[in-house]
């Protein structure tokens, strides 16, 4: 009898897929190791076009001038504080939702999920979402970042399916043992869903941490901005030849300092990613998958 591993077309398919994601790899890291290289090399050998993969005139002088401007670390500290308290409330928002719908005796459950996958096709527009934020009074503040981004269909969807294929029968002897609703939720439920919360909120971690166009649209002073608005007007000023931020005109560090904020930016995600990754698949297969 043949076994499935030694047959040739699996021997195969595993040399064509180790190759396929081998290059999925390659192209996915190079540009994120150029920009590295990048912020590690003398700005002569960046303009000469000499910085590849390997820094050339290697020095942290930009690395110096960028954590020497008082507003980057400002932006900074608003970026985890916008991403702390945002992605708390759209967790908080997302899994009492979740679990309401996940309820298929719920009267009015059809319509409910309908409002939520309508406004994934459909939405305000800019302008009308700028007049509400404005006439509630939000702007210039943390909320006109975090309320019009509290819950995403498509987390909802994912974590509503999760809670779904969880064993009624859990839920029903809790219900006898005298446990009320949130008491259900809370020690029976959310323990037995972390894979499926870890992802949910590195889901939302990352699209907050990442997001700038709010904050562009609704802040109006530099002190409130995010750290990504911060990269932004680097890149802008440097597009229109104008500096931004610390003293750009610093020719020295003028080419590399996008690369270097960039990294530095981008160094949190890369370290609590690991932390979360092993619940990453998980949650997102046990909330998709169904049989």
């Amino acid at each position: 009898m043949v076994t499935v591993d030694r047959t040739r077309g699996y021997r195969v398919f595993r040399v064509v897929n180790t190759i396929i994601l081998t290059a999925v790899v390659v192209v996915t890291l190079y540009p994120f190791v150029n920009i590295v290289a990048r912020s590690l090399s003398d700005e002569f050998a960046i303009r000469a076009g000499k910085v590849n993969l390997v820094p050339v005139g290697f020095t942290f002088r930009t690395y110096e001038f960028v954590a020497s401007d008082p507003t980057f670390w400002t932006n900074y500290r608003n970026t985890v504080v916008y991403t702390v308290v945002a992605t708390a409330i759209a967790m908080v928002m997302t899994t009492c939702y979740a679990y309401v719908l996940s309820k298929k005796h719920l009267k009015g459950r059809t319509f409910l999920i309908g409002i939520a996958v309508f406004t994934m096709f459909f939405t305000g527009g800019l302008i009308p979402n700028y007049i509400l934020i404005s006439s509630l009074g939000l702007k210039d503040s943390i909320w006109a970042i975090v309320l019009p981004n509290a819950i995403s269909v498509f987390n909802l969807l994912v974590m509503k399916a999760f809670f779904e294929g969880l064993p009624v029968e859990l839920e029903e002897a809790a219900a006898i043992d005298g446990m009320n609703t949130y008491g259900i939720l809370f020690r029976i439920v959310l323990p037995l869903s972390k894979a499926v919360l870890a992802t949910m909120v590195l889901f939302y971690a990352v699209s907050f941490w990442n997001s700038w166009f709010a904050a562009f649209l609704y802040m109006s002073q530099n002190d409130l901005f995010p750290v990504t608005v911060y990269l932004r007007n680097l890149i802008a000023g440097a597009t229109t030849g104008t500096s931004v931020g610390a003293d750009a005109t610093d020719m020295t560090v003028a080419t590399n300092i996008k690369s270097v904020t960039m990294v530095l930016t981008v160094i949190p995600i890369l370290v609590v990613y690991p932390f979360v990754q092993r619940y990453f698949v998980k949650g997102v297969m046990l909330g998709a998958v169904k049989g």
